[in-house]
């Protein structure tokens, strides 16, 4: 298929690159040179424009920072919705409020097209290896016709529901993480405090009834897990200003149906607090740091 991609950062350029890989023609735009230089390296093709982009697509995919963006792509002054095919499929990856997705593929509806919000997990890990995880929000024929290009990027494809479910269950597996991860350092950072390996301590925890996905796949504390960023000095992987970003998302969704959510308002708290001390870039696991005493190294 010939496919149109917007966004080709730490997530949309593993993504794009993996399409390529596929098979697929990708014509890709973002509005950073170095990015889209990155995915031509790969073999996909740089649009000179969004709307060149989406001309005489089948499939449109992006992957974009904000709602704001995904507006401002879809539906601004120069937006690209009215310029591509009424046949083609389009799949918006980007994490953003419920309201918007329901809004922008409703008004792609009313003009006879098709979208589907399908937000990811993984990480930046899961987009290199194509392992992510697709929640997506929409019609059942709509989103089976994007599980072969989803498939191509992702291990699983799940539908939550109609527009806008894919953003809710994914802001509230994103709450769900943050949590874990907070508990996860703080546990870690107290035994280490009494003398206790990580490592060691690491192991016992994924054996007992603590174990969860920050112990098994993306050990917070330094040097006990190779591949993942807390081994990097923090680098790369979900950014903390990503997951504060997240967790707004997740509390505004709670405040508009009276949810109880006190631990994902603690999380973002705390989340908030780790981003002003000089962490907003690192990943969200540098949380870990948050707990060190200011004595250690």
């Amino acid at each position: 298929m010939k496919i149109g991609f917007f966004g080709v950062g730490h997530m949309g350029g593993p993504m794009a690159a993996n399409l390529v890989k596929a098979g697929h023609e990708v014509v890709a735009f973002d509005l950073m040179p170095a990015l889209l230089e990155a995915v031509v390296q790969e073999g996909a093709r740089a649009a000179g424009s969004a709307v060149e982009a989406v001309d005489g697509v089948d499939v449109v995919v992006s992957m974009l920072p904000s709602a704001g963006a995904v507006r401002g792509l879809y539906l601004g002054d120069e937006g690209v919705l009215q310029h591509i095919d009424k046949s083609a499929l389009i799949i918006d990856c980007s994490t953003i409020d419920a309201d918007t997705a329901r809004d922008v593929a409703g008004i792609a509806q009313e003009q006879g097209r098709t979208m589907i919000d399908a937000p990811v997990s993984g990480g930046v890990g899961g987009a290199k290896a194509g392992t992510l995880t697709f929640i997506c929000g929409g019609g059942e024929e709509a989103i089976d016709r994007a599980r072969p290009v989803l498939e191509c990027m992702g291990g699983q494809v799940f539908r939550a529901g109609d527009n806008g479910a894919g953003q809710l269950a994914k802001i509230c597996n994103n709450m769900l993480l943050a949590i874990h991860m907070i508990g996860t350092a703080e546990a870690l950072q107290m035994g280490a405090d009494h003398g206790l390996d990580p490592a060691v301590l690491s192991d016992i925890m994924k054996a007992s009834s603590g174990d969860n996905w920050s112990l098994d796949k993306y050990n917070p504390w330094p040097g006990v897990m190779e591949n993942v960023p807390s081994s990097k000095d923090y680098e790369g992987g979900f950014a903390v200003k990503l997951m504060n970003k997240d967790l707004g998302l997740a509390l505004q969704a709670g405040l508009s149906t009276q949810s109880a959510t006190p631990m994902g308002n603690l999380a973002k708290s705390l989340y908030a607090a780790h981003g002003n001390h000089g962490y907003a870039e690192k990943d969200f696991s540098s949380i870990q740091r948050f707990f060190r005493h200011k004595e250690s190294k």
